[in-house]
């Protein structure tokens, strides 16, 4: 036998779902409710509602929202409405296929929200990395008034450089380029060492002439 489900709680127009917020229809969130109270056994199979009139005040609500519930619940065919004779709790096993559908939507709809979020941070943290890109440029022409305007390079994940350092490589004796700056995992280091070891996917900064910006690119491929 399924498990019970719970009362839901009914507190507010939003539920707080993951790091967002979704909104939930306040009649649907209530025939939800009453589908969980027959899936508890709270209510029986056969056993009657009270009248919309009787159920808004417990649920603080418009008899309206009300209606609008049952009608939820009896077009699922949890519940039965009879003109002149009530509201009839019909089907225990479809309450519990109605509550497990609404979890599904809910948990789909809560993974679409939170992608949005990330995608969200994503675009935030570009823009973030972009601007301290520029700065760290800014910075430099300002302190190297000499130096022309440096050029990025996305070092290739089968590049002979992967794992190997700055010293070791030595990459200026070898294409007299100037590394100012390392992006790796969205962080900017600035000025890295002789010791720095370069790591796929790395976005190099360096400055020099045309020259040596074609010695270094070929250095990258080991051309």
């Amino acid at each position: 036998m399924p498990a019970a489900a719970g009362p839901i709680n009914l507190t507010g127009d939003k539920k707080m779902i993951a790091s967002g917020q979704i909104t939930i229809a306040r009649y649907l969130k209530i025939a939800v409710d009453i589908a969980a109270r027959i899936v508890s056994g709270d209510l029986a199979e056969g056993e009657k509602l009270k009248g919309r009139s009787v159920l808004s005040p417990e649920y603080n609500v418009s008899p309206e929202t009300i209606r609008r519930a049952i009608s939820v619940l009896s077009d699922k065919k949890v519940v039965e409405i009879n003109v002149g004779a009530g509201i009839t709790v019909l089907s225990r096993e479809k309450a519990i296929e109605f509550v497990k559908s609404f979890k599904d939507d809910e948990s789909l709809s809560a993974m679409n929200h939170n992608l949005s979020l990330l995608f969200e941070k994503r675009r935030a943290l570009d823009e973030e990395i972009s601007v301290t890109t520029r700065r760290v440029i800014d910075m430099y022409k300002y302190m190297r008034s000499d130096l022309i305007n440096p050029v990025e390079i996305v070092l290739p994940g089968d590049s002979h450089m992967i794992g190997q350092s700055i010293g070791n490589l030595e990459v200026w004796h070898n294409t007299g380029a100037t590394i100012i700056a390392v992006i790796q995992d969205n962080h900017v280091i600035i000025s890295p060492g002789p010791y720095y070891e370069f790591a796929p996917n790395d976005s190099v900064l360096i400055v020099g002439d045309e020259n040596v910006i074609e010695r270094f690119n070929l250095f990258v491929h080991k051309i």
